[in-house]
């Protein structure tokens, strides 16, 4: 592990004092490859990414509940267990010495029908991605999650949210991102195919795509880059092993800030202020939450019957969700059965609308499906 840290600094060292331009993209392509391949080892053992995580401490043994799972993830002493204990109810010890929570607590919160598991992650230092502290336990165990709240304490500096952000950057979690449109298709022969379907400006090119690619040992590949994308974005798709998850800057502890302070935290994107310990603008962040995770409310109507709206159908779409993807989230046996639906609510034009399996639903429409005779 110390050898491959030393060749990590080298290389860094050599990326930090070589120019930036046209001449130089094909030298750092090779040196960006070369890096993500070590680091890979450093997070997995040896052989990177094949040898999946049997040399890394596995995340923490917490069964998946509900209908959407968060984590909350920061420096120790910054709020998480209250903040665990205002949403959920559940008893996280808090205390005013660091490291309180050893382990990892969950909880589950109720907000607009939805149960929502709350994870209370142990506090991570600097170096988490590399082992240090249990670190590479929380890493694992956020990477299971729809969404992180990173926790932050609004009194201490603005380095711990880029200390923060290394540190899950180095485990392969990409913040707020969404995965690249390239499409790399290994073959049997014929070198390396490039297509560009939009300009490159941010240094990708047919050299720096083959020099990467023979860095991980591919030299017949077709390559299709379909948006204008940066070398470590390339780099990611070939890994095949990035988590793309949104996050959400939980600023805690506001009472202990001016309204000038607070003034400029506003200019942060993605970022809500509280203070778990008077409860002060929690609705906002479970809101906030509910809109980051793309969570839909559909409600099913039994047949001569009124609706069940006490346990709606949860649903996680950017756009709108059709009836066939409502029925594979009750059953995925279900939509060969079915014949059509009736939908009351703001997607239908009439009430009720016989619809079929591709109508497209939106927030708290009420359903009844009807199976085939």
């Amino acid at each position: 592990m110390a050898d491959i840290q030393g060749r990590i600094d080298v290389i860094e060292a050599e990326m930090a004092r070589t120019q930036k331009n046209k001449a130089t993209n094909y030298h750092l392509g090779t040196l960006k490859a070369k890096l993500a391949k070590l680091r890979s080892e450093l997070v997995n053992g040896p052989g990177g990414k094949s040898s999946g995580t049997k040399n890394a401490e596995r995340g923490f043994d917490v069964t998946k509940s509900g209908d959407t799972r968060i984590g909350l993830v920061g420096f120790p002493s910054v709020g998480k267990s209250t903040l665990l204990t205002a949403l959920t109810g559940t008893r996280s010890e808090a205390a005013a010495y660091e490291f309180t929570t050893l382990t990892c607590i969950p909880g589950t919160m109720k907000y607009k029908g939805a149960r929502i598991q709350v994870l209370d992650l142990p506090g991570i230092i600097e170096g988490a991605a590399d082992g240090r502290g249990r670190g590479r336990q929380v890493i694992s165990t956020a990477r299971t999650c729809n969404l992180i709240l990173v926790v932050l304490d609004a009194g201490k500096p603005l380095t711990h949210k880029k200390i923060i952000e290394a540190e899950l950057f180095g485990f392969g979690i990409r913040m707020n991102e969404t995965p690249p449109r390239v499409k790399i298709v290994k073959k049997e022969s014929g070198g390396v195919g490039y297509q560009e379907m939009t300009h490159q400006t941010k240094g990708m090119n047919a050299e720096v795509a083959r020099v990467v690619l023979k860095e991980y040992k591919i030299s017949c590949a077709e390559v299709i880059l379909r948006e204008d994308v940066t070398v470590d974005q390339f780099i990611d798709v070939i890994e095949g092993n990035r988590a793309y998850i949104p996050v959400l800057y939980v600023f805690n502890k506001i009472d202990a800030l001016t309204i000038e302070e607070l003034d400029i935290l506003d200019q942060m994107p993605n970022y809500v202020p509280i203070s778990s310990q008077h409860s002060w603008n929690l609705e906002e962040l479970m809101q906030e939450i509910w809109d980051r995770c793309h969570m839909l409310r559909i409600y099913t109507k039994p047949k001569g019957q009124m609706p069940d709206y006490d346990e709606p159908v949860i649903l996680h779409s950017e756009g709108n969700p059709s009836i066939e993807e409502f029925c594979n989230r009750l059953h995925k046996h279900l939509i060969k059965d079915f014949s059509h639906a009736l939908v009351w609510g703001k997607s239908a034009k009439h009430q009720p609308q016989l619809c079929g399996k591709d109508h497209l639903l939106e927030d708290e429409d009420i359903v009844q499906l009807c199976k085939k005779v």
